[in-house]
């Protein structure tokens, strides 16, 4: 994380997460890391802030490395495919041996930890012809189980393998289990931790993702993903259609890389997300000051005009922020001049921080459709320095300073700064009066 940040950030999540449950699910080449024993101590703090953890590992790395050392390579070591008696073998003793570095890592953090049998598997039966043998699925969680341990103060972990009411054993995949345990617990989070950055497309890293996004992606560009990036996502999305707000995806050789997803508005590596995560709300007056702490650079390099608090503030109105997580992180205003039906959009800026993400186009359009729906016939900025910007990104036109509202241009005159004049016709603008 951002030193300068760490306690600030943590101090405003805590009092949302308190209480709450974390699933954290490590792929088992993770728990080989040198980092590992720093994720746990991530976890110690957690679990100091009265955030429970569920932590669910994988198991593929060791299983197929375990195979190779007897020259048994296989072909299944995820739990997907056919699990023979021999892969079953492989996966108890390797998962065991799993469980056991975890408590000895949980110990080192003075934290307490149990091996549970909470899932409950039932086999996979026989698909498209094939007999998967000791190969399951989840059936149900004993979600009171892992809540005794829960409110006991005691970290649960729950390895890849199921149990039936005969006491037989199914391999999982650990992806699917901590799904499964997530959606039972009802947690805030599901976190899997990886050696990946997150879900990388065409060697690009997808920062955020909605669940539509997640749901196109799958359906048409899975082949551009790596095959544990699809595992990842197809959880991901099944998680968040059950209704876990966010699912988290990050590597695991990053220092304090879970603190700084959790406890960060925009995190170090993917997020699939089910509700708005980024949103834009009109501006109220106590955030003037925002507005105006927004705004200050873009007003040093001449960019935007200088507004008084007092100003923003009598217009208040007029303003919406963008916002990260609750975070305000741009603004922008749309002035209306409801006898010429024309509005304007000013005073649009984004944070350093955060340029290049497609906030500034997404401020554009939501101000468009506004006008648009308060039925304004045409939109029309000043510009010094951004105006191809407006006319590439937005589909603006150069005007004149004849097309501006005649107060508008009075303003434009007194300015001396000789903005650029860009306007945008609204075809599709309703006929109601503006402000109806």
């Amino acid at each position: 994380m951002h030193k300068l940040t760490d306690l600030r950030e943590i101090l405003r999540y805590v009092p949302n997460y308190r209480e709450k449950v974390f699933v954290v699910a490590v792929d088992g080449e993770v728990v080989e890391f040198e980092q590992f024993q720093n994720l746990l101590l991530d976890i110690a703090l957690l679990r100091s802030l009265n955030i429970r953890v569920v932590l669910v590992h994988g198991a593929g790395h060791q299983i197929r490395r375990a195979a190779e050392e007897e020259g048994k390579p296989i072909t299944n070591s995820d739990g997907t495919g056919v699990t023979d008696a021999y892969t079953l073998r492989l996966a108890l003793n390797v998962s065991n041996r799993i469980t056991h570095e975890i408590l000895e890592g949980l110990a080192a953090c003075d934290l307490r930890g149990a091996c549970t049998n909470a899932v409950v598997a039932h086999p996979a039966g026989i698909l498209r012809g094939v007999d998967m043998q000791n190969t399951g699925k989840v059936d149900r969680i004993d979600s009171a189980y892992l809540r005794t341990l829960l409110d006991n103060g005691i970290v649960p972990i729950v390895q890849p393998l199921g149990f039936d009411g005969e006491g037989h054993t199914f391999r999982l995949n650990s992806d699917a289990v901590a799904m499964h345990v997530a959606l039972s617990l009802r947690a805030i989070k599901l976190v899997f931790i990886t050696s990946r950055d997150g879900i990388e497309r065409g060697g690009r890293l997808l920062r955020q993702l909605s669940v539509n996004e997640a749901e196109e992606i799958l359906k048409q560009g899975r082949e551009q993903l790596a095959t544990d990036n699809v595992s990842k996502l197809e959880h991901a999305f099944r998680a968040c259609e059950g209704g876990i707000e966010r699912v988290h995806i990050i590597n695991g050789r990053t220092d304090e890389g879970l603190l700084s997803e959790v406890f960060s508005p925009t995190g170090i590596g993917t997020l699939v997300y089910v509700n708005e995560y980024q949103s834009v709300r009109q501006a109220k007056k106590r955030d003037a000051r925002t507005i105006q702490k927004l705004i200050e650079p873009s007003v040093k390099n001449d960019e935007l005009l200088k507004r008084s608090r007092a100003t923003i503030e009598k217009h208040i109105g007029d303003y919406y922020l963008f916002e990260i997580d609750g975070n305000p992180v741009g603004c922008v205003a749309l002035h209306p001049y409801p006898e010429e039906r024309k509005a304007e959009l000013a005073c649009l800026s984004v944070s350093d921080s955060y340029e290049n993400r497609g906030i500034g186009r997404k401020l554009m359009n939501f101000v468009e459709k506004v006008a648009r729906e308060r039925g304004f016939k045409e939109l029309f900025l000043l510009s010094t320095q951004a105006f191809n910007y407006f006319q590439q990104k937005g589909g603006f036109q150069e005007a004149t300073p004849g097309d501006l509202p005649p107060a508008r241009r009075q303003q434009w005159e007194a300015s001396k700064r000789n903005s650029r004049v860009l306007v945008k016709p609204l075809q599709n603008a309703g006929a109601a009066a503006p402000g109806a």
